[in-house]
């Protein structure tokens, strides 16, 4: 799955502190998100969708199988 998280964020105009701050997390482990070094937990994840105002789906775009 490839992280849509950053592309979001820079259009939506947030900070990412802000969104980090949101969703309590470090900014560290947001970083980790967008570049797909690992993912956020299921409630983490709702929690970002909510604050990005985006659905959970639109988080992460499909790989090709």
């Amino acid at each position: 799955m490839k992280s849509k998280i950053g592309e979001i964020i820079e259009k939506k105009g947030y900070k990412k502190k802000y969104v980090a701050e949101q969703v309590g997390v470090s900014a560290n482990q947001l970083s980790n998100w967008i570049t797909g070094k690992n993912y956020p937990t299921v409630d983490k994840a709702f929690k970002l969708a909510e604050v990005l105002r985006v659905s959970v789906e639109e988080l992460y775009e499909k790989g090709q199988s």
